[in-house]
């Protein structure tokens, strides 16, 4: 069985059956499909934009890199769950989890969803494989109930099928109806267009070899058209062919820095501003620091802005808080369709262990450790265990510092320190 028959042809029974059995129920669509709405760059050209290609990349690297744990919300210990071998290990037998989350986060950006399909062991109910589908594969649409079908194109044979919202696990950018969710390129349109052509007049003012527009005047009537060899007009004016001349010339970059030698009067005047005047280096700049806003991206991950240590750590911390959000909404979306109402009642949920994004910058890392351990929040052998290094001999004890006592204990404390002796007595 090839890719396509594991993705679109096994299970076929989860296609249109809800938890009830019915199959026709009456929907209703909720909006156009992604790309129809005019104006909006389409991915693959937004992603020839240097800026966008990079801040997708990221950002999608860096979710990728994040294991999922269990945690039981009331003992607050983290549980050997099932589901963690789908999310950790092999979510299908075609992709990593990496490969997977990393789909999913490209999606989100590019299209403003993305989207779990939850394929389940027809017997138990338990979730056997995730299958990532990408927001430009799916409508949704939702029935006179207010539920959520999912209507999915399948990639090789177009054909459509419907899956109920139990078996889909739908991840969202912003949205302003709470089921559609916002692509960045939704927002970001009229910058990554005016990149778009800041990029098309570099690459044209290169290939005509820095050769500006202009005018040639000529001195004399030249309103007629060309003659051909047997003295009769062509549909070619004379105009037309001293331009082509010209260019065939003195455009491209073979031609670039000849001498013209001007004739018969001819003038040229150039028009066209130099890239300095347009501010052309200024321009591509304030881009990227566009770019990098609206995907929420420091600039020194984009190779851009002033690099110092000390503002781009602060800009690491800042820029984990800006994903929080977004891992927030996926755990509890997995917690509700992945785990069993059972495990929900007995206080477990699907979290996100963020820490992994310190694990490229030893320095910031080195300093969590030390003020956690220094405070008695975690022992040796859990800040061993975050490094996937083995346990070691009194790991487990627990250590706080004595600089920081109760203040209904002061007073004995620091006359047990005196000696002994009464406060403001010299021993």
């Amino acid at each position: 069985m090839n890719f396509a028959q594991a993705l679109f042809s096994s299970v076929r029974e989860h296609r249109s059956r809800s938890p009830t059995g019915r199959t026709n129920a009456a929907v209703v669509p909720t909006g156009p499909l992604y790309g129809v709405a005019g104006g909006l760059p389409s991915k693959e050209n937004a992603q020839k934009l240097s800026a966008v290609y990079g801040a997708v990349e990221i950002r999608s690297d860096d979710m990728s890199c994040l294991p999922n744990y269990v945690l039981n919300t009331k003992t607050l210990e983290r549980v050997d769950h099932p589901i963690l071998s789908l999310l950790n290990v092999r979510p299908n037998p075609m992709m990593t989890p990496t490969d997977r989350k990393k789909l999913l986060e490209r999606s989100i950006l590019l299209t403003g969803n993305a989207y779990d399909w939850i394929i389940r062991d027809p017997i138990t109910r338990v979730p056997a494989e995730l299958i990532p589908i990408t927001g430009d594969l799916v409508q949704i649409r939702v029935d006179h109930q207010r539920r959520c079908w999912y209507d999915v194109t399948d990639p090789w044979t177009h054909e459509v099928f419907r899956l109920p919202q139990e078996d889909v696990c739908h991840y969202k950018g912003p949205s302003n109806d709470g089921i559609h969710g916002q692509s960045v390129l939704t927002h970001a349109a009229q910058t990554i267009q005016a990149g778009l052509a800041a990029q098309a007049y570099n690459k044209a003012f290169y290939e005509s070899g820095g050769q500006p527009s202009g005018i040639l005047t000529i001195d004399g009537d030249f309103s007629g058209y060309v003659l051909d060899p047997e003295g009769n007009p062509t549909e070619k004016t004379q105009k037309d062919a001293i331009r082509e001349e010209w260019e065939k010339a003195h455009s491209g970059v073979s031609n670039a820095h000849k001498i013209a030698v001007l004739d018969y009067g001819l003038k040229y005047q150039p028009l066209s501003i130099s890239q300095k005047d347009a501010m052309f280096i200024e321009q591509q700049t304030q881009t990227v620091e566009d770019i990098a806003r609206y995907f929420m991206v420091p600039l020194y991950k984009l190779q851009s802005g002033k690099q110092s240590y000390n503002s781009n750590e602060q800009n690491a911390i800042e820029y984990m808080g800006r994903l929080q959000p977004r891992v927030c909404r996926m755990e509890e979306e997995q917690t509700w369709k992945l785990l069993s109402m059972d495990d929900i009642d007995g206080h477990l949920e699907i979290r996100t262990n963020m820490m992994a994004l310190l694990r490229s910058d030893q320095q910031s890392r080195a300093n969590y450790y030390r003020i956690m351990r220094q405070e008695g929040i975690y022992n040796i052998d859990e800040l061993r265990a975050l490094e996937d290094m083995p346990s070691v001999e009194g790991g487990k004890e627990h250590a706080a510092s004595l600089n920081f006592v109760p203040l209904s204990l002061w007073r004995e404390l620091s006359i047990k320190r005196n000696g002994g002796g009464s406060a403001g007595e010299v021993k």
